[in-house]
């Protein structure tokens, strides 16, 4: 699958000054997170199951 057909997200808690924010999209079975300073770049692309384990340690 292209990442260009994904629709992209940022956090609610980003700011308007641009630049320095991951994006994710997601997918039933993937989640994709790339940087937003270069939306054309590399991905980074994990499963459901090991985005909520890291979301949960980033959050403690």
């Amino acid at each position: 699958m292209s990442t260009e057909a994904l629709q992209w997200f940022k956090s609610s808690y980003s700011g308007s000054e641009g630049g320095a924010c991951l994006e994710v999209a997601t997918r039933p079975h993937t989640i994709h997170v790339r940087d937003s300073k270069n939306p054309t770049g590399p991905t980074f692309t994990v499963s459901p199951e090991a985005w909520v384990a890291f979301t949960d340690y980033a959050a403690r």
